[in-house]
């Protein structure tokens, strides 16, 4: 089983020390933006994921694309 990406973000985060509201302010969003796409509840456009992978030091591959178990 595969971890979902709001998972990998929100430990990507952790592991550089950023909370929410740090990570949201490097990219330009609001905390709740943050908040909302680590909880699954919201689907960032592209631009935001290049924005969040940026800020993170990672790639949209590594942070965001989800592998079927087939």
């Amino acid at each position: 089983m595969t971890t979902p990406p709001n998972v990998r973000m929100k430990a990507a985060r952790a592991g550089l020390g950023l909370t929410q509201a740090e990570l949201a302010t490097v990219v330009g969003v609001s905390r709740q933006t943050i908040s909302m796409v680590e909880a699954g509840a919201h689907n960032p456009t592209l631009n935001l994921c290049l924005d969040i992978c940026r800020a993170l030091n990672t790639d949209l591959n590594s942070l965001f694309w989800e592998e079927s178990d087939n």
